[in-house]
């Protein structure tokens, strides 16, 4: 018998019994779903993930310094001449002051993320002006009060035309010199409800200092160098890593890789299970056909078949019964997990990988737990066989 003629015989026996071969095929079906449900979802958060990841900068690196207890420290000075002195690594620098000041404009007040940055901010952030002009060198070295707000203020306080009118933090008056293009959704506490001004300007007006320091690297391949150059600078100072930390977000999204992946095997662990379990369903039905079979068995020995031909017959009808689950799981799992992402706000496609890997499974689990029952079958007697009641 033919590979072809025992997969019609399969799929004759399958369409013969079709409520004892959807139970039979039940597990296979739910560990495939499962599997191409969890897969999907765990990439389309890791993708989510990455993508919010990315956009703080993988290009940013960005150090805090804590000179509490420390016989030496550094300031904005020391850490622009680092900056100059590698000017092949770096493309922009930028101390970043927070200042907690109340927003004010015409006796209303605002909620608005208020920050001092350097004249360079805008290339680390790439951001784009839609009116006006960024902060100057001359406004961090001659403390202008002026500052540059995103595209929610501009609307929303100024009907669209801030530029040249003031807005107060902490009972300071800023002359508004430049409107950010949006980059987000324009509404209140969202990337575009932020008010910029110099730093120098930032650390009087906020009676604070500067909380960290950002340097743009030219080339994202050498993140890592550019993390040891700093490094290395600090140390030298400091003599101690327990004073200053230095934040590669490139790493942190490969952390967030790692670990997003160990947890997709880990579920897809648990969710295989199901096919465990599915391949002993189709085991103890393929052995339950074998008996009922056992006069088939027999005539066709008799007539002349093999052992390889019995043998491959029941494999093929494994799996056969499996491979017909696991498409049928494939696409309730591609259903559920598209309907899911679309439910929560991610992309959770199906990849072409996870649906190879879970046919390619369930395929074997059928070989493989349908080998015992043909092996059963094929070691028949043909008289014994053609005697069984």
């Amino acid at each position: 018998m033919g590979f072809y003629q025992a997969f019609k015989l399969a799929l004759k026996s399958l369409a013969g019994n079709k409520m004892r071969a959807f139970l039979t095929m039940l597990g296979i079906i739910i560990g495939v779903a499962a599997v191409i449900i969890l897969v999907s979802l765990m990439q389309g958060l890791t993708g989510e993930v990455t993508s919010i990841f990315s956009d703080l900068g993988t290009e940013v690196l960005t150090v805090t310094v804590q000179s509490r207890g420390a016989t030496r420290t550094v300031d904005d000075k020391d850490l622009y001449e680092l900056y100059e002195a590698n000017g092949e690594i770096f493309s922009a620098f930028s101390p970043n002051v927070t200042v907690s000041g109340t927003v004010k404009y015409a006796n209303t007040e605002y909620s608005s993320t208020v920050k001092g940055v350097s004249e360079e901010y805008m290339e680390i952030e790439d951001y784009e002006l839609e009116s006006g002009r960024f902060i100057s060198y001359a406004d961090i070295e001659y403390y202008q009060k002026v500052c540059v707000v995103g595209s929610y203020l501009n609307k929303e306080v100024y009907n669209g035309s801030a530029i040249g009118k003031y807005i107060k933090v902490g009972g300071n008056k800023l002359t508004i010199v430049g409107v950010l293009k949006e980059t987000d959704d324009s509404s209140e506490k969202s990337g575009d409800d932020l008010i910029l001004l110099p730093y120098s300007t930032a650390c009087k007006v906020g009676k604070t200092q500067i909380s960290s320091y950002s340097f743009f690297v030219r080339d994202t391949k050498k993140i890592t160098y550019a993390e040891d150059v700093i490094g290395d600078y600090l140390y030298g100072i400091f003599k101690s890593d327990d004073y200053y930390m230095i934040i590669n977000m490139q790493s942190l999204i490969d952390q967030m890789d790692e670990m997003m992946n160990t947890m997709t095997m880990v579920l897809v662990g648990i969710a295989g299970i199901s096919l465990l379990v599915g391949g002993i369903g189709i085991m103890n039905i393929m052995l339950v056909s074998v008996t009922e079979r056992t006069r088939e068995i027999g005539i066709r020995k008799s007539l002349g078949a093999r052992r390889r031909d019995i043998m491959r017959q029941f494999v093929i009808e494994a799996g056969t019964t499996s491979a017909v689950g696991g498409i049928i799981g494939i696409l309730l799992g591609a259903a559920v997990s598209i309907l899911l992402g679309n439910l929560i706000g991610i992309d959770a496609t199906p990849t072409l990988l996870a649906v190879a890997l879970s046919a390619g499974v369930s395929i074997f689990i059928g070989v493989l737990f349908g080998y015992l029952p043909a092996s059963k079958a094929a070691k028949l007697n043909p008289i014994d066989a053609l005697r069984y009641e």
